[in-house]
């Protein structure tokens, strides 16, 4: 067995036939068997030193032995690193544990599918596993969903047999199903808090409040957007603005130029703040869609791109619609900007010459594709991105794609389908030079500006930061 298929297993509950106890002025621990009827077979007592005890408060039938190995690092920050595989060896040696009753824990718990969690079958020929109080979702096929369902009902090696798959394939199904919090007692591992470091301020969220009960109240007045009489009307007002601008774009161009030659850099804050208030617009577009079609919107708030803000909303339970309405929600979003860019070059056209209304609707369009030309990019994960998984079907898109390159370089199996491989070897490289030219750019340009007007005191933040990022050490 390899230490991967070794870490991926949930460390079984010993509580039954095992106490947990320490030597008095000592920091000796041991374990003890706990005799009830029959005489357990194997060593009645096993002492441990402090680590070992600290890994054996976590085998309790809901952690892995890479989650109890990062518990145990964390404690003890200078643990030998094959504490966790020579413990197990050493539990199996005494007959405490053996292979086939870890497997038997981890592919069979006591517990069923968490109260609350539901299946969706999706028209695309997948299922959804629905786990409303976590927020977490799990795609899965036919057979899966027939495995999960018998759960605790037949022994993992008849599921592998009637089901024709692999003990490691149902391994990780099963760790999956514990690690998103689907299964009654397990809840989805909290990430360790980190220490700050300066590269989070390129990308971060700040959740605001749940917005779904608003959402709720206000979508029955605007089922009229989303019929076909309404769409077709939009359709034309934008497909009619759009061979009009296109006839006057000479003279957009010319009055932009003219704006940036008399007001300079003093346009940055209203494009800015027009900017921010159509994204906050698109986003209501993204959360009404998918009310409409009957999805949650659990959460709305603000991300930060090298500090300038946005909105944001959460949109997940869009992957439990059908392919055709997940589009569509993310589609809603561009549309509303568009929609803006429409509005503001009508108001343009019909505003006078010169006057701050044509100056506005100007500004209010460029702000409005501006967004829709950052937001339509596939290699970074704004709509463009999430469009491009929802027409392809393919998940996680970029992990998978560079995935495939990892496999394929180390010369393991290639387990995505002949179908998907073509564009994950296509996007894996343009998204790779895609990051490196960005975060090369940004990281260049503050590097720059730093050098020429900040030096010492950038050299002493860094300092304190080094000094507080690594020392002292947790113990």
């Amino acid at each position: 067995m390899t230490l991967s298929e070794r870490d991926n297993w949930i460390c079984p509950a010993l509580g039954t036939h095992w106490q947990l106890g320490k030597h008095k002025n000592s920091e000796q621990f041991f374990l003890k068997a706990i005799l009830q009827g029959d005489a357990i077979a194997g060593s009645e007592y096993l002492p441990l030193s402090p680590p070992e005890a600290h890994a054996l408060r976590h085998f309790n039938g809901k952690f892995t032995v890479r989650q109890v190995k990062q518990a145990v690092q964390k404690q003890f920050p200078d643990v030998d690193p094959n504490l966790l595989p020579n413990l197990l060896d050493k539990l199996i040696e005494a007959n405490i544990l053996t292979y086939e009753n870890v497997e038997e824990t981890t592919f069979a718990p006591a517990s069923a599918l968490k109260e609350g969690v539901e299946w969706r079958y999706n028209p695309d020929g997948y299922w959804v596993l629905r786990n409303p109080i976590d927020r977490t979702y799990m795609q899965l096929s036919d057979v899966h969903k027939a495995i999960i369902d018998r759960l605790g009902r037949q022994s993992p090696r008849e599921l592998a047999l009637q089901y024709d798959i692999s003990l490691g394939e149902l391994q990780d199904l099963m760790q999956k199903l514990t690690s998103t919090g689907m299964l009654e007692g397990t809840t989805p591992p909290t990430p360790p808090k980190q220490k700050f470091n300066p590269l989070k301020l390129l990308f971060f969220q700040l959740s605001l409040f749940n917005p779904d009960t608003w959402l709720t109240r206000y979508v029955e007045s605007l089922r009229w957007i989303w019929t076909q009489f309404f769409g077709l009307g939009l359709c034309l007002f934008l497909g009619t603005n759009l061979a009009i601008a296109l006839h006057y774009q000479p003279e957009l161009v010319y009055q932009g130029q003219q704006l940036m030659q008399a007001y300079g850099a003093s346009l940055f804050l209203p494009f800015g703040i027009l900017a921010i208030s159509v994204v906050a617009f698109h986003e209501l577009g993204h959360a009404f869609t998918l009310k409409h079609y009957g999805g949650e919107v659990p959460d709305v708030g603000l991300l930060f791109m090298c500090l300038f803000p946005a909105a944001y909303t959460n949109t997940t339970d869009s992957y439990c619609l059908p392919r055709r309405q997940r589009i569509l929600v993310i589609v809603a979003g561009i549309i509303v900007q568009v929609t803006f860019a429409a509005i503001a070059f009508t108001f343009w056209g019909l505003a006078a010459n010169g006057t701050w209304l044509q100056t506005a609707s100007l500004l209010l369009m460029a702000a409005s594709l501006f967004t829709v030309a950052v937001n339509l990019n596939p290699l970074a994960r704004f709509d463009g991105y999430y469009l491009a998984v929802a027409v392809t079907g393919i998940n996680n898109l970029r992990s998978r794609a560079f995935n495939f390159y990892r496999n394929l370089l180390t010369g393991q199996p290639l387990r995505e389908s002949p179908s998907d491989r073509l564009i994950l070897a296509a996007y894996a490289p343009f998204s790779l030079v895609y990051l490196w030219c960005v975060f090369g750019f940004l990281f260049w340009r503050i590097l720059d500006w730093t050098l020429l007007n900040i030096p010492m005191t950038a050299l002493v933040l860094l300092g304190l930061w080094a000094i507080y990022f690594y020392f002292p050490r947790q113990q």
